[in-house]
């Protein structure tokens, strides 16, 4: 059997911890079956529905631009 070639290490991102509370049972049940529709964890999901929530504002001029 062919070894695969190992993967391309990532470089490591800065990350913060962010932990919700007093979420609904029925909305957290909710939201996983969202993410497994569409084929993402938990995380991922919540990531692009915040990250286009942000870009909405940015783009009504609520908050500012983020610096790449």
């Amino acid at each position: 059997m062919a070894k695969m070639a190992p993967k391309p290490k990532k470089e490591p991102k800065e990350t913060a911890a962010l932990n919700l509370r007093d979420i609904p049972v029925e909305q957290f049940y909710r939201i996983k079956m969202a993410a497994a529709a569409e084929r993402k964890s938990v995380r991922d999901l919540i990531m692009a529905l915040l990250d286009g929530k942000i870009r909405e504002l940015e783009k009504r001029g609520l908050l500012p631009k983020a610096k790449s």
